[in-house]
């Protein structure tokens, strides 16, 4: 079995792109952009947290260069944290006035 050799480019490439929206994230803390629309900041902070996510699987846990296998492993746990997501979500919504216990 070869084994693809990722460059130390790459990999400071995508620490440099992780440290970016580390900043990003900071920022948009800071940042009242619940004023433009209501959750605003939640949706910014999760679409950061999803890029950066993205490419440590990608990159660091070598996804990227894996075979067809892995990628459906990797999709069938993202398909699982959905229905987890859904199944939250259902739960929350179903409370009085959204409130927990």
């Amino acid at each position: 079995m070869s084994e693809h050799i990722v460059s130390r480019k790459v990999y400071f490439a995508i620490f440099g792109a992780l440290m970016v929206g580390t900043a990003l994230t900071v920022f948009a803390a800071f940042v009242d952009l619940d004023k433009v629309f209501h959750g605003a900041n939640t949706v910014v902070a999760l679409t950061i947290a999803v890029f950066k996510a993205t490419l440590v699987v990608l990159y660091f846990m070598h996804v990227r260069y894996s075979s067809r296998l892995t990628w459906v492993i990797v999709a069938a746990g993202f398909f699982w944290l959905g229905i987890m997501f859904v199944f939250t979500i259902s739960d929350y919504m179903t409370r009085p006035n959204g409130l927990t216990p």
